[in-house]
């Protein structure tokens, strides 16, 4: 073996690499809103677990990326412990695919047939759709599929690379020793470790294990303590992303090296005693593609059918080594672990957003009743939750800005743009909340008092409000589209009425009926409400965009004003329940 060939194996190596990376991030993307789905049905069912991890790790070819999911997850509340290690025994077993798939490099037939189900029959194919898919459809969900193609092309030109390059080790004395070595059990578990470990993917370092064995040096005895090890080793990126993580997701990594250990321990015992006691032949044969697969499958299966009846136990015994902590932790609402599945964190943003939504809508309620009964412990309330959007906005706009920043799909662009508008409008609420308990503080503390007839107009205009903050919510937080068409309208009347009220004090304060002082206060709180109407419509707006997929908010709300009889209807309904007689001022 030359400098050529090392260049070669290097090259290969990085191509394989680079390919399986480029297919699991485009594969993440494609599968985004079924990853949602799949979220959204789980349960506590041990086998429904068991299931969504197999059927993740399988799509995005990668149990480390998924474990890495469920540590996130815990973290962020979505998911238990108990159902995270259910999950965590399903990716075990989905990682398996991966090999299955590199094996087919491994036929070997002068039949027609057999020879296209080659790699390097069908790759180049692939890689020709796959470059025309992304290179000439628009369509982000075909460009997608486009990238996953070139991805999986270039990982088989890797592995193809690869094989050739290391071919002529076999007649290398030294390759030889290196492999003899590996047939100690205790060493190839730590050789197969510490490779999974560096590369930080079992799929990758088992797909090496296929290259090397094309050399005829790799027996059956020394890829399957290799083969163990490389379960171990795959648990260092799931414990990496667990630094800094509360003490659930601590235990969903500890679960992940505990599943892997004790299965690992369990095999390579039954492994020395099966050697030892019986030196099946099958050992020192040398071990093809599909039997790595098939060893690969073998064992992680095995581990599960073990590890699965005792999930329970687990979970006790990684409680037992994270211990509860003597403060309360706070789970990470929105966690950068799930970035690593784009779709999931938005959704997770969503979810944080209607938080901050009702925090908001109930400022401005409070606010509202400070004004009938100025009592000092709801000014606290709209002030602290005031605060506490203050806080959201920052959190969740940072959030969603690093979101936007990563390779996500346009609708997921937009919607992450679309959400960004929506907490903007709904901290201002939050923001008029606090404008209204001031302007009646105000009231107290200068001694003014409103007429009756103001009186009774601002309870008119506050029912109005409250209505509309109600609706706003419920669009938001339900997707209620019906709901978001009845917003608009409220707002017109919201508006007109902040007019007509106005200038009816305009009048008192003509008539003497009112001081000017009043009135300074009097249009500062029209304002504020008026103005938290205009960020409901905006809110509403957004939701009615965002489920058709729309990006012009202001010529939505254009066209629904201008061009539905429905909004009419509903703009002369909401006018009649809160219209203002002209002749009490």
């Amino acid at each position: 073996m030359d400098i050529f060939h090392v260049l070669a194996l290097v090259g290969g190596l990085s191509l394989f690499l680079f390919g399986m990376s480029l297919m699991g991030q485009a594969l993440e993307r494609r599968a985004g809103g079924g990853l949602r789905g799949i979220l959204g049905r789980l349960t506590t069912k041990p086998a429904v677990g068991l299931l969504t991890g197999l059927g993740v790790t399988a799509v995005i070819q990668s149990s480390s990326a998924a474990t890495v999911m469920v540590v996130g997850f815990v973290n962020s509340g979505l998911m238990t412990l108990r159902q995270a290690i259910n999950v965590i025994m399903g990716a075990n077993v989905g990682t398996t695919v991966t090999a299955w798939i590199l094996s087919l490099s491994g036929i070997d037939s002068g039949n027609l047939a057999v020879r296209l189900l080659k790699p390097s029959s069908f790759t180049p194919v692939l890689a020709l759709v796959g470059i025309i898919f992304y290179l000439f459809c628009k369509n982000p969900k075909k460009k997608d599929t486009g990238m996953i193609l070139l991805g999986f092309a270039t990982l088989m030109f890797g592995m193809e690379e690869m094989s050739g390059a290391v071919a002529g080790l076999g007649d290398i004395p030294a390759f030889q020793n290196l492999f003899l070595l590996f047939k100690n059990p205790v060493l190839g578990v730590l050789a197969g470790a510490f490779l999974t470990a560096v590369i930080q993917s079992s799929s990758a370092s088992v797909g090496i294990l296929q290259a090397l064995a094309v050399t005829g040096q790799v027996s059956y005895g020394a890829a399957v303590p290799i083969i163990m090890g490389q379960n171990i080793g795959t648990c260092v990126t799931a414990m990496l992303s667990s630094v800094g993580a509360n003490k659930n997701a601590k235990r969903a990594a500890m679960v992940h090296l505990l599943f892997n250990v004790i299965g690992s321990a369990v095999c390579l015992v039954a492994f020395c005693l099966v050697k030892a006691a019986a030196a099946p032949a099958l050992l020192d044969a040398p071990a093809s593609l599909f039997g790595i697969a098939a060893a690969h499958s073998a064992f992680n299966i095995l581990c599960t059918l073990l590890m699965f009846p005792m999930s329970g136990l687990l979970e006790k015994l990684v409680n037992r080594i994270v211990p509860d902590g003597e403060q309360p932790e706070r789970q990470a609402k929105l966690d950068e672990r799930l970035f690593a599945t784009p779709s999931i964190a938005l959704e997770r943003c969503h979810e944080v957003a209607k938080e901050m939504a009702q925090a908001s809508v109930s400022a401005l309620k409070d606010g509202l009743a400070y004004l009938e009964t100025p009592l000092p412990e709801l000014a606290q309330k709209v002030r602290e939750k005031e605060e506490k959007t203050d806080r959201y906005e920052d959190g969740l706009g940072t959030y969603l800005v690093q979101l936007s920043a990563r390779p996500i799909s346009e609708a997921d662009q937009a919607e992450a743009a679309k959400l960004l508008k929506i907490i903007g409008d709904v901290e201002r609420i939050s923001d008029h909340a606090v404008g209204v308990v001031e302007s009646a503080e105000e009231l107290q503390e200068k001694e003014i008092r409103f007429t009756a007839a103001a009186k009774e107009e601002l309870s008119l205009i506050s029912a109005a409000v409250r209505e509309i903050l109600d609706l706003t919510l419920a669009a938001f937080q339900e997707d209620n589209l019906e709901a978001a068409s009845m917003v608009e309208p409220l707002t017109q009347v919201i508006g007109r009425l902040k007019e007509q009220l106005r200038t009816n004090h305009i009048k008192r304060l003509q008539q003497g009926g009112c001081t000017i002082d009043a009135g300074f206060i009097w249009f500062d709180l029209l304002t504020n409400l008026e103005r938290s109407a205009a960020h409901c419509s905006n809110i509403a707006g957004c939701v009615m965009d965002i489920a058709q997929h729309n990006i012009n908010l202001h010529q939505s709300l254009r066209q629904l004003r201008d061009g539905s009889e429905d909004y009419q209807e509903k703009y002369r309904w909401f006018a009649g329940k809160y219209r203002l007689d002209v002749q009490r001022i």
